[in-house]
C-alpha cells in the first residue's frame, strides 16, 4: 500500500532530473501519474529521443500506472489539454507538481528578449497556466460534490528566486521569484475548495543546474548529497496527507537540510522625524537608522 493509491498525479518536466525523481516517487508511492515532458535539450532542440517516454516506461515496468504528455506549459492551450488528459486518462486529478523549466545564461546587459521570453514562459506563465486549469478544475469539482476536495499543488522556485540568484540568471531569478510570491496567493484562493499549494526551492545536481558547479560558488564536492530523489521525497511528503495542514509555504531542500523560506519582511522601519513627509534633508538621519545593523551593501549569494 502506497500513501497515494488511488490518486493521480501530473508532473510536469518530469524527464530528466529532479521532475523524473518525483514522478518516479509518486508512482512508487501507488499515484496515476501523467509524465510531462516536452522532449528538448537545454538549448531548444528537439531530442531524438522522447524522455517522457522513457520515465513512463521505466514506472510501468516496476508496476505502476503512467501515460506521456508532450505539450508545452507555457502554451494556455496545452496546460488545459494536459489537466483534462489526467482527467479523461485515470478519471481525476489530485496531485499538480510544476516543475517545467529550462536555462539562458546571460547578463542582464547583453540578454537576448528570446531568452528572457522563454525563461519566463515555461517557469513563470507554465506554473501559473498548469495551476489555472487544475484550479478550475478542483473548484467546479468542490462546487458540485459539496465539499473540500483534499488536492495538492507542489510548484518548484529555487534559492535564485528567494535570495537575489546568481548574476548571470536574472530570468531565471525573475521567474522564480514569482512563483514563490505566486504559491502564497494561490494558497489563499484556493484553500476554500480543499486545495493546499506549497513550493520547494531545490539545490540538486542535474542536467539544467550542472554548468553552476565547479565554480567558486558551487564546488563539485560540497554537492555529494544534493541529488533529484531527496528532494523527490520532500514533494511527495507535501503532496501527500501527511502535510494535510501545510500550505502556502516554500522550503528550501539543500542536501539533508531543509530550511523554511518566509516572504519579504520589514528588517528595519524608521518614522520621519519631522512627522510629515520625507524630504533630502532627512536623508543622513534616514540612512543612519535605517541601515542601523545591517550592511546597506550588494547582497552576497547565499
Amino acid at each position: 500500500m502506497g500513501i497515494f493509491d488511488g490518486k493521480v498525479a501530473i508532473v510536469t518536466g518530469s524527464g530528466r532530473g529532479i521532475g523524473r525523481a518525483e514522478a518516479l516517487q509518486l508512482a512508487a508511492q501507488g499515484a496515476s501519474v501523467v509524465v510531462n515532458d516536452l522532449g528538448v535539450s537545454l538549448q531548444g532542440g528537439t531530442l531524438e529521443a522522447r524522455p517522457a517516454d522513457e520515465v513512463v516506461a521505466e514506472i510501468v515496468a516496476a508496476g505502476g500506472r503512467a501515460v506521456a504528455n508532450f505539450g508545452d506549459v507555457g502554451d494556455w492551450s496545452g496546460a488545459k489539454a494536459l489537466v483534462q488528459q489526467a482527467i479523461d486518462t485515470y478519471g481525476g486529478l489530485d496531485i499538480l507538481v510544476n516543475n517545467a523549466g529550462v536555462i539562458r545564461t546571460g547578463m542582464s546587459f547583453n540578454t537576448e528578449e528570446a531568452d528572457w521570453d522563454v525563461v519566463i514562459h515555461v517557469h513563470l506563465k507554465g506554473t501559473f497556466a498548469m495551476c489555472r486549469f487544475a484550479g478550475e478544475y478542483w473548484r467546479n469539482r468542490a462546487k458540485a460534490e459539496g465539499g473540500p476536495v483534499n488536492a495538492s499543488i507542489v510548484n518548484t522556485s529555487s534559492p535564485n528566486g528567494l535570495n537575489g540568484g546568481v548574476p548571470g540568471h536574472v530570468n531565471y531569478a525573475a521567474a522564480k521569484s514569482g512563483i514563490a510570491t505566486m504559491t502564497i496567493t494561490l494558497a489563499r484562493e484556493l484553500a476554500p475548495y480543499g486545495v493546499r499549494c506549497n513550493a520547494v526551492a531545490p539545490v540538486a545536481v542535474t542536467r539544467m543546474t550542472e554548468e553552476l558547479w565547479d565554480t567558486d560558488l558551487f564546488p563539485r564536492e560540497s554537492m555529494a548529497e544534493k541529488s533529484p530523489e531527496g528532494i523527490a521525497a520532500v514533494v511527495a511528503w507535501l503532496a501527500s496527507d501527511l502535510a494535510s495542514d501545510v500550505s502556502g509555504q516554500v522550503l528550501q531542500v539543500h542536501g539533508r537540510t531543509c530550511s523554511l523560506w518566509q516572504s519579504w519582511h520589514i528588517g528595519a522601519e524608521v518614522e520621519s522625524p519631522t512627522g510629515g513627509p520625507w524630504t533630502l534633508d532627512d536623508a543622513p538621519q534616514l540612512r543612519a537608522q535605517l541601515f542601523a545593523g545591517h550592511d546597506p551593501g550588494v547582497p552576497p549569494v547565499q
